[in-house]
């Protein structure tokens, strides 16, 4: 049903025009933008035909992938491994093992390749670890050797971010302006998100030397987008616009459900704790797609292969406990709008961790089923490759 608040947008967005769906206008200081709530299951079934491979399987909980020059790829296990994909063939021993702090949602997550690889080796981890006594979440700096069987540690390039059971974020990804972004969480303290001086629930920009650039949003702290829960996964549309994925709250503020796409640019609020759903507020960003029940989103990035044209400049999310990927086609004269939103795979691999664009120009997704809320199988967590 369609909400009466909401009866100033009359235009019905096309894969959503049924009652299963509403929109609204956002306020404030952005240019105006839809909204989209789903409020019964997730979307339309996706109708363009595509082609699923298994990469790699016997996998704990792959949580990130990073490509290098040459078309191999290193791979985080939650559990503290980091593996190699070496000529699309998963290598048994492990490159480099990370020693972890195991709790619920920690561990060895996200990865980042420097811009720079081919002359530096250098990746990036963030992991949760033991400082002193107290779990916290911190980005490492390693030199994956030559012939890439293994790496060394060289140092902690970032420390000090708030862990907890759950919400720890933990995506890496370099920019187009070559700084490194990290996805954090809440922590469980949602008022954190609000406070700029604090590392927790924010999108975080530093140099690859860990160093705040000056030309970050809140100086001289790193972050660069705040009111975050949750997020872990983002992509760029251009130099300086983002397309953003946040989980919604699961009973904080007496709310569930609400995960998030978002579009934003530097210094943006996204709201978290203080609006949910298509709620308004000034200063703070209106999604431009939101769900009422729980997906929730992983990994997240923009469809930029060929093999797949239908697919071309969308969005495809991984989600988890909706066990399905996401596209998002958002409108050629405002990007912030949804034109059309779809489900693929949907039950088909269970939980979907992270989504990345190989060199190839195909699409690859990581499982997530063997995190104590899936269903692990004697094939464990796999890796996924998306054509036509």
């Amino acid at each position: 049903m369609v909400s009466p608040r909401l009866l100033t947008s009359a235009l019905v967005v096309l894969a959503c025009a049924t009652s299963a769906c509403r929109k609204s206008q956002a306020q404030g200081t952005a240019s105006p933008q839809d909204c989209v709530l789903v409020e019964d299951g997730w979307g339309p079934t996706g109708t363009v035909p595509i082609t699923v491979d298994v990469v790699a399987q016997g996998l704990e909980v792959p949580w990130g992938l990073a490509w290098l020059p040459g078309g191999d790829a290193l791979v985080t296990e939650r559990p503290g491994r980091v593996r190699l994909l070496k000529a699309g063939a998963l290598q048994a021993q492990p490159v480099a093992t990370v020693r972890v702090t195991r709790v619920a949602e920690g561990g060895l997550l996200g990865i980042a390749a420097h811009p720079d690889f081919a002359s530096n080796r250098w990746f990036y981890v963030y992991v949760t670890t033991d400082v002193s006594g107290e779990d916290e979440n911190r980005i490492e700096r390693w030199t994956l050797s030559e012939d890439h069987a293994t790496a060394t540690f060289d140092r902690v390039i970032y420390g000090g971010i708030p862990s907890a059971k759950y919400h720890d974020g933990g995506r890496l990804r370099f920019g187009p302006d070559g700084m490194l972004y990290a996805g954090t969480g809440d922590a469980r303290d949602p008022d954190r998100s609000q406070d700029v001086n604090d590392p927790a629930g924010k999108l975080l920009r530093l140099t690859p030397e860990g160093q705040v650039p000056q030309d970050n949003p809140f100086p001289p702290s790193p972050a660069f987008l705040t009111g975050i829960r949750n997020t872990q996964g983002w992509d760029w549309k251009d130099a300086t616009h983002l397309y953003v994925t946040d989980h919604g709250p699961s009973g904080e503020t007496l709310r569930r459900g609400h995960d998030e796409v978002n579009y934003a640019h530097a210094g943006d609020n996204l709201g978290w704790p203080g609006i949910y759903s298509c709620e308004t507020r000034q200063g703070h960003i209106t999604p431009s797609l939101t769900f009422d029940d729980a997906a929730p989103p992983g990994g997240a990035a923009l469809y930029t292969g060929t093999a797949i044209p239908e697919w071309r400049g969308s969005l495809l999310v991984g989600t988890l406990g909706s066990r399905h990927l996401h596209r998002v086609e958002f409108s050629s004269e405002n990007p912030a709008r949804v034109a059309r939103h779809e489900v693929y795979l949907q039950d088909a691999f269970g939980r979907l961790r992270d989504v990345s664009m190989g060199p190839d120009g195909h699409l690859y997704v990581t499982t997530s089923n063997c995190d104590g809320r899936g269903d692990c199988g004697p094939q464990k967590d796999r890796i996924l490759r998306v054509y036509r």
